[in-house]
Formats: structure tokens, C-alpha cells, sequence
């Protein structure tokens, strides 16, 4: 949002420009500040899937966890 500042000169005319509000210039330096962070905060959040993921993998495949979901999936399909 912009406001119009008008004056009268010398010679009367009354000329118009606009400013960006204080709140505005501050919102856009913070903006430009924090451009980057977006991106950086998706990769972390990709590396500690990625890493849930193997370790998931790696507890799923081991012969006790499968014992127990073929258990688990046996009852469920007896009933």
C-alpha cells in the first residue's frame, strides 16, 4: 500500500509522488533478508525423511519387526 504525498511549489503546481509506508519498506527488507530460507528449510526437511525412511527400512526388514507385523496382519485377516 503506497500513500500520496502532495505539496504545493513556487511556481503552484501541486505535484504528486508516492512513498511506501515505513511498515512496508521494513516488510520488504525483511523479505529480501529471509530469501533463501524457504529453500534451506525444505532441504532439511527432506534430509530428516530421507533419514526416517532408512531407518524404517532398516528396522522393518530385520526378523523380529517382520515376525511381528506377520502377526499382527495373521490375527487381523483370522477374524
Amino acid at each position: 500500500m503506497e500513500r500520496i504525498v502532495t505539496a504545493r511549489t513556487a511556481k503552484g503546481k501541486t505535484p504528486t509522488h508516492t512513498t511506501p509506508k515505513k511498515s512496508e519498506h521494513l516488510a520488504q527488507q525483511v523479505h529480501q533478508e529471509e530469501t533463501g530460507l524457504a529453500t534451506a528449510e525444505y532441504g532439511i526437511v527432506m534430509l530428516a525423511a530421507v533419514g526416517f525412511a532408512g531407518l524404517l527400512v532398516a528396522v522393518l526388514s530385520s526378523g523380529t519387526a517382520r515376525g511381528l507385523l506377520t502377526g499382527i496382519v495373521e490375527r487381523a485377516l483370522s477374524f
